[in-house]
């Protein structure tokens, strides 16, 4: 109990102080991920709507989301369906190296077990600055939040990043 609390406290304080820089994107020479995919920005305009709702087992609408139904939820109004599971989901797109994730990437967690294999959890990476890695997510202490990879939580969890938006650049075609 008392290392959840810890944990909890220590991501808090993380996040703040990360939260208070300034939001931008990796930028270079070559197009941005949105200009090669504009589809992207706004499926992630759509998922901070949510942002604050709360977190619901099986939840798969605005009253309440679970990992899975959030990204599903959020992918489907731009007609990309994703299954609700997050094993599934991960079966989904392309496996992507996380140096090379994008906005608009699913990254992929294990479940509550770190010492486990099984994908258990998911979100939607919103932004890459340097290394690291901002992504939205329903969590069940927190509903819909961001998190950040580097976190030594999702460190530990961390199984993968998968592109599904390219599924988007299909449909736009």
């Amino acid at each position: 109990m008392i290392k959840k609390m810890l944990l909890t406290v220590l991501c808090t304080v993380s996040f703040s102080a990360i939260q208070a820089q300034p939001e931008s994107t990796v930028t270079s020479s070559e197009p941005s991920f949105y200009e090669q995919i504009p589809g992207v920005s706004n499926i992630i305009q759509f998922a901070k709507k949510h942002l604050h709702t709360r977190y619901r087992s099986g939840g798969t609408s605005p009253k309440g989301f679970d990992c899975s139904g959030f990204t599903r939820f959020c992918f489907s109004k731009f007609g990309i369906n994703l299954p609700h599971s997050s094993a599934a989901q991960g079966n989904v797109g392309h496996a992507i190296d996380a140096a090379e994730a994008q906005p608009g990437d699913l990254i992929f967690f294990k479940g509550h077990s770190a010492g486990g294999s099984r994908i258990g959890h998911v979100g939607m990476i919103t932004e890459v600055i340097g290394d690291k890695i901002k992504f939205i997510h329903s969590a069940w202490n927190g509903g819909i939040r961001y998190d950040y990879l580097h976190a030594d939580y999702y460190q530990r969890r961390f199984v993968g990043v998968r592109r599904v938006a390219a599924l988007l650049a299909d449909k736009q075609s």
